[in-house]
């Protein structure tokens, strides 16, 4: 049976339509929209699943790049990742009193010590490596620069920001997120 699908299409590699996925991606963009734009009237709402199909049926590919695991798989995954966003968020508040404290100082510059720090994760996917740029960036004091392949290069405003990152065994935020995306242990 000839393969009838294309790059554009919403086929798997054996020509079966894989409608998962877009399913999946429309609804976390509707939910986005929704949340984001705060309208439910019958204009914004329409706008929204417009929007929200239109993305889904060409990007669905973004957010389920190799992702081959079972539902009930994938259901521990998401769990996982909340478990890492309530602590993602409480490092970024106690790296917010950190900045702060930093800025209302007597003598800032004193403390202050910008540097970019080099290392090289263990991470294999490229999402996994997405997540942990994020997750740097958005944590006050520190910012992904540059990656390439599995060596990132980060901007931090003190060596206290950066010291999970310097050393040589994975630090916190990545064995965090490997144990996510690819079962690795915390």
């Amino acid at each position: 049976m000839p393969n009838h699908c294309n790059c554009m299409s919403i086929c798997d590699d054996s020509g079966e339509i894989a409608i998962m996925p877009v399913v999946f991606t429309f609804f976390v963009m509707l939910a986005f929209w929704i949340v984001m734009s705060g309208k439910f009237d019958f204009f914004h709402l329409g706008m929204g699943i417009v929007s929200s199909g239109l993305v889904a049926g060409l990007s669905h590919d973004l957010l389920f790049e190799g992702h081959t695991k079972k539902l009930a798989a994938t259901l521990v995954e998401i769990t996982c990742f909340l478990r890492y966003l309530v602590w993602l968020f409480w490092q970024i508040v106690l790296a917010n009193f950190h900045i702060a404290g930093l800025a209302l100082s007597l003598h800032p510059k004193k403390h202050m010590d910008p540097h970019i720090i080099k290392f090289r994760t263990s991470l294999k996917t490229n999402f996994a490596r997405f997540v942990l740029a994020n997750s740097i960036t958005l944590t006050p004091g520190t910012v992904s620069v540059r990656i390439e392949d599995d060596v990132f290069y980060v901007h931090a405003i003190t060596r206290r920001s950066s010291a999970d990152l310097a050393g040589l065994k994975p630090g916190e935020m990545e064995r965090w997120v490997a144990w996510v995306f690819e079962g690795g242990s915390r």
